[in-house]
């Protein structure tokens, strides 16, 4: 993966549409961007940048991930309420996305939320960013990348 001078998303992105999806309530912080789209380039894997956007025609960008191959021990619990409003009759049909919070000047100390992940409809491609069930289990701020195991490589 290349490692960006800036944290904004490069220019050739735009033409990389991977999924499209809506987020009719948005995200905390971003309530008026209901338009999502994931993008993504091949070197960048398992990162994804998450293209939001508004009726007015302006954009935001967040660095997100799927969790499965990254953080195998990850196992997300939603309310039933929020499963019945996502229209999820099983685990299948979701898709999870955790927003990653990137230093520019120390990229080994990425963290990712765990507790309030984005989860996709994959059928109706309706989206909510929630809070699990379980998220006294997790961390709003999990380290990506294990110090120890970062500084014995070095």
């Amino acid at each position: 993966m290349k490692v960006l001078t800036e944290l904004a998303p490069p220019a050739e992105l735009e033409n990389r549409l991977a999924n499209s999806f809506t987020l009719p309530q948005g995200l905390i912080g971003f309530r008026d961007f209901t338009r999502a789209e994931l993008l993504y380039l091949p070197d960048h894997l398992p990162f994804l940048w998450m293209k939001l956007g508004n009726l007015k025609g302006d954009s935001v960008h967040f660095v997100v991930l799927e969790p499965g191959g990254v953080l195998p021990s990850y196992t997300p619990e939603l309310f039933d309420d929020d499963a019945a409003n996502l229209d999820l009759h099983d685990g299948s049909e979701a898709m999870v996305l955790n927003i990653v919070t990137l230093e520019q000047q120390r990229p080994l100390e990425a963290k990712v939320n765990l507790i309030g992940p984005i989860i996709v409809n994959r059928r109706t491609k309706i989206g909510r960013q929630l809070v699990i069930s379980n998220y006294s289990g997790y961390s709003a701020h999990h380290l990506l990348v294990d110090a120890s195991a970062a500084a014995a490589t070095a």
